[in-house]
């Protein structure tokens, strides 16, 4: 029971940690929230699974094509909704807003072309169990395991590595002298919205085959939000760790107390660490950005 929840509790974390580290992706460098994200989110879930029902593609074609299709319209998201703001010196007041109208504009466009009905994948996908030492654990939390992981490891190497990822952790600490430095702000803030939108595919696509796929399921990103302010806003490893935190502290309480008091445990848990730690588990104050 106890190992069961724990993989069960590392599968919602890992999900969860992919939608904190886009979150805090974009926060790292321009400094607001994207609360457009969940949408992005819900809109890869609609890809994935209308990519494997309607179109015929595989599971793994489907997730693919999640990925790429969250990527191109979390970029676009980008060069409709910030680019302009953010030539103009907005401040963050002003993308928060312009994210808080995508969102709505985002869910309502689903809404109006097609429709509120929930839609799920094949049970086959979530039915199949894996057993060792008397355990039985869901195939599908296994592949959501593997998947967030190689899929954080896979950017953290990038963002490490590459020269696109040292001008994305140039850019995060000091945009301007990044760019006396010669490093192309537009196309580096592009690369973001782009890695961004990718863990947003493969996050919509296992949420999808957890849960279901409807217009609002963007609101279970507000766990990635919190998971991202308890790691520290901004913070790639603190995002990591506070959504597999609270993955697992979820999954525990649901098991060991009750499943109605899980979202209660969640918001209290961000309220009461916020009152010792403001800044999170591992984030800074913006006074260190100057």
């Amino acid at each position: 029971m106890f190992i069961q929840t724990l993989v069960t509790g590392l599968a919602i974390g890992g999900i969860y940690a992919l939608m904190a580290v886009g979150y805090s992706l974009v926060f790292s460098i321009l400094n607001f929230s994207n609360f457009a994200y969940g949408s992005i989110i819900m809109l890869g879930a609609y890809i994935g699974y209308f990519s494997l029902m309607k179109m015929g593609v595989p599971v793994y074609g489907a997730i693919i094509a999640s990925i790429i299709g969250a990527a191109f319209l979390c970029l676009l998201n980008e060069r409709l909704a910030y680019s302009t703001l953010r030539k103009r010196n907005a401040s963050s007041l002003y993308f928060m807003i312009s994210a808080m109208g995508t969102s709505i504009f985002l869910e309502n466009l689903v809404y109006a072309t097609i429709g509120s009905r929930f839609y799920a994948f094949p049970e086959v996908l979530t039915q199949q169990n894996i057993s060792f030492g008397g355990v039985s654990i869901g195939l599908l939390d296994v592949f959501a395991i593997v998947f967030s992981f190689t899929a954080i490891y896979a950017l953290h190497y990038f963002l490490q590595n590459s020269r696109t990822g040292i001008a994305i952790r140039a850019a995060s600490y000091d945009m301007q002298v990044s760019q006396l430095n010669g490093v192309n702000i537009s196309k580096t803030i592009g690369w973001v919205f782009l890695l961004a939108g990718a863990l947003a595919g493969i996050s919509g696509m296992f949420l999808g085959m957890k849960y279901m796929v409807y217009p609002t399921m963007g609101w279970i990103t507000n766990k990635a939000y919190i998971a991202a302010v308890i790691g520290g806003l901004g913070s790639l490893p603190g995002a990591v760790v506070g959504g597999l935190l609270l993955g697992v502290l979820e999954t525990f309480v649901s098991a060991y107390v009750s499943s109605v008091v899980r979202d209660v445990f969640s918001f209290s848990l961000l309220v009461i660490l916020l009152l010792v730690l403001p800044t999170g588990l591992f984030g800074k104050f913006l006074e260190e950005k100057v």
